[in-house]
């Protein structure tokens, strides 16, 4: 029996196979170990390879690539309503892939390059290294408050209350000691961040998409190269609606009878894209009474009729739009809404 198509569960240890031939009759369900899989697909013909997307996976598909066979990738959220139901397991999960990889309208993940990833595990590290910064500064400020030692919010005025602990003679000194140490880990954190940040702006002035994203009203270095860094093929996006729904910026639609109401945004799609995008568009809000543009003019309207938090997400979502249109047009963000070809613009 030929296999045509073959669905493979990943994992750090275990990967679970299922394969099919071109009518869809079940194959091969086999669980290999980590080195038995490359010999694996070594031995089998030319075939299709699903696989859920994931940082490991892009590692997989090119290697299997390497080997002729060609690597299909699927949104875990597009594979989850083809497992059947009370059997999630592996093997339930590669024959899943299968089923999901034959339907006509289902959308496929293009395969990372190394470089693209590297690019991406620089923005995942400065995530993760703030998180962690923000969690020392409560803790600080925690630490304060138990003596009675407060501050005005914001990270700016960490010296003052560095200030005030110092000067507190009733502060106990095993506390003191504690508070210094969980500053000096501040500080080193904040180096870090400032070394991945030079490596992020460094790939955003040098890359052609993030330079074209970088032109957009309240896109910084850190928005665009993340954009271009996550986004390999933007034709795979129908439209800029599509886009700024991938990145959640739409609304919920309950429609019955005829009758669609709108709830909140869906939030789905990459968590950090769509953040940076509400908080480029509040700092733009914040600047709204002088941007004059026409982009400007509507900014004005929508905070005269509505809340600032949704007018925030009503811009970002007007961001995002206007990126898949540069992204797709090769064009640079001009404020009057017209756009010029990039090589012009230089």
């Amino acid at each position: 029996m030929s296999m045509t198509t073959i669905g493979l569960d990943t994992a750090k240890s275990v990967f679970q196979v299922h394969a099919v031939d071109a009518a869809g009759k079940t194959g091969i369900r086999r669980k290999l170990s980590r080195a038995e899989l490359i010999p694996f697909f070594e031995k089998q013909a030319a075939c299709t390879v699903i696989m859920e997307a994931c940082g490991a996976a892009h590692h997989w598909a090119r290697l299997l690539i390497g080997l002729g066979h060609t690597v299909k990738l699927i949104a875990p959220e597009a594979v989850r309503p083809f497992v059947k139901k009370g059997k999630k397991n592996d093997a339930a999960d590669a024959a899943a892939l299968c089923v999901a990889a034959s339907r006509p309208d289902m959308k496929f993940v293009p395969v990372k390059p190394p470089e693209q990833q590297g690019i991406l595990a620089l923005h995942s590290a400065r995530s993760l290294l703030v998180k962690q910064q923000t969690m020392l500064v409560n803790a600080m400020r925690g630490l304060a408050t138990e003596f009675g030692l407060t501050v005005p919010q914001g990270v700016g005025r960490l010296a003052e209350l560095k200030t005030r602990v110092d000067e507190d003679e009733a502060f106990p000194e095993t506390a003191r000691r504690v508070f210094t140490a969980l500053l000096d880990q501040y500080g080193a954190l904040a180096k870090s961040i400032e070394t991945f940040e030079a490596a992020i702006v460094a790939h955003a002035r040098n890359d052609e998409t993030a330079r074209r994203l970088a032109t957009i009203p309240g896109v910084g270095p850190l928005t665009a190269s993340l954009i271009a860094a996550t986004v390999t093929d933007i034709s795979l996006f129908k439209s800029a609606r599509h886009f700024a729904a991938w990145l959640g910026l739409v609304p919920r639609q309950y429609a019955t009878g005829g009758k669609t109401r709108l709830g909140r945004i869906t939030k789905a799609g990459n968590q950090e894209i769509r953040q940076l995008l509400v908080l480029g568009a509040t700092s733009m809000l914040h600047r709204a009474p002088q941007w004059n543009s026409a982009v400007g003019a509507w900014a004005r309207g929508v905070l005269a009729r509505r809340p600032v938090r949704l007018a925030s997400v009503a811009l970002a979502n007007k961001m995002a739009r206007i990126a898949w249109a540069l992204m797709t047009r090769k064009e640079v963000y001009q404020a009057k809404g017209h756009g010029v070809a990039a090589t012009q613009a230089a």
